[in-house]
């Protein structure tokens, strides 16, 4: 074990911010992780366990415990059937090159989450999701080291209680499980998804008939290339507030009031399965003119082609993050009644 201490965090977070940990170390060893968990019981130490930084903000205070950084690889499949494989991946594998890798192999499942920063081990905690697929769609098991009982455990995903963006690791078991691998059941027929509008869109303009997995992961990356900025060049956390789910009489409401809402090019509204409905939040900030908008006080930005993205420009600490924040919610509040709530977690 290699544990460092008083460690400068901006650079353990994608949005570039925050203070400083007490202790942290990497972990490219599956058995280190029960002895680094005993080296910090004994100094009745709290843990974090994180994968590359690109969903946390890290709070100006820091983090009086150990970090541990998943750098765990290793990708192995096993395949039941001629229609279904399920692959197996260490937390630390970035899900980028895992999706690729899956659709090298022919493999279906993963091509609509292409170029989503991060790692395998990350990825339940938010239930990453994107253009009508979310990982719980595909996921099997998760094995993660278990701090209540101090030992590796498996989890079906039927356990892991996700929701949109959502999990019970980041919510009621938040922090008390460290990832360590997650099995995905994936298939050999493409997935069919023609209800994403951009999708679609992109698809037919470039007269794309046959949705194969490869073909499907080249339209999301490029949409993707287009829309979002590279977190390795820009600073930011991808999309900063999840798309709101309110009942659909107050969306019937929201569109008659402000009819421009309805004329956005990407489709602003879904029908969810419980009489709900779940809207675009980048077109109620890019409504409000929060489109490519620079903000001096706060050295803050919102993406020029995807207002969802907030974009360190010179920020000097999280507290200017959550400052600007602030700006965004309160001004959504007050003209939609509508509480937009943030995706990337804040930690500790």
């Amino acid at each position: 074990m290699f544990i460092q201490d008083k460690v400068p965090l901006q650079a353990y977070s994608t949005m570039k911010l925050g203070g400083q940990a007490a202790y942290l170390s990497e972990v490219n060893d599956r058995q280190e992780i029960p002895e680094l968990v005993a080296w910090a019981s004994e100094r009745q130490l709290p843990i974090i366990m994180i994968g590359g930084g690109s969903n946390i903000v890290w709070r100006d205070e820091g983090f009086n415990g150990l970090i541990l950084v998943n750098k765990l690889t290793g990708v192995e499949s096993y395949e039941l059937d001629d229609q279904t494989t399920f692959v197996t991946a260490s937390g630390g594998e970035n899900w980028d090159k895992l999706v690729a890798q899956t659709v090298s192999m022919g493999l279906s499942g993963l091509e609509l989450l292409s170029l989503i920063p991060g790692t395998a081990g990350g990825a339940p905690v938010q239930n990453i999701g994107a253009y009508g697929c979310q990982l719980s769609d595909i996921l099997a098991t998760i094995e993660a080291y278990d701090l209540s009982v101090r030992q590796f455990v498996t989890l079906r995903a039927s356990e892991c209680e996700f929701g949109y963006r959502t999990s019970r690791f980041k919510t009621s078991d938040r922090n008390r499980f460290l990832i360590s691998k997650i099995t995905l059941q994936l298939g050999k027929k493409p997935a069919n998804n023609d209800t994403y509008h951009s999708l679609d869109t992109y698809l037919q303009a470039n007269n794309i008939t046959e949705r194969t997995p490869g073909n499907i992961r080249e339209a999301v990356m490029t949409i993707r290339s287009q829309k979002l900025p590279d977190p390795a060049y820009v600073a930011n956390c991808g999309s900063f507030f999840a798309n709101p789910i309110i009942d659909k009489d107050y969306s019937v409401q929201l569109l008659e009031a402000y009819p421009r809402l309805a004329s956005w090019p990407s489709k602003f509204m879904w029908d969810l399965d419980d009489g709900r409905v779940k809207i675009a939040a980048g077109a109620l900030l890019e409504h409000e003119g929060f489109k490519g908008f620079h903000d001096p006080e706060t050295g803050m930005a919102t993406w020029d082609n995807q207002a969802l993205v907030l974009v360190n420009e010179h920020a000097k600490s999280t507290a200017d993050l959550l400052k600007f924040k602030q700006k965004i919610t309160d001004a959504i509040a007050a003209k939609f009644n509508i509480v937009l709530e943030q995706e990337p977690e804040l930690l500790p």
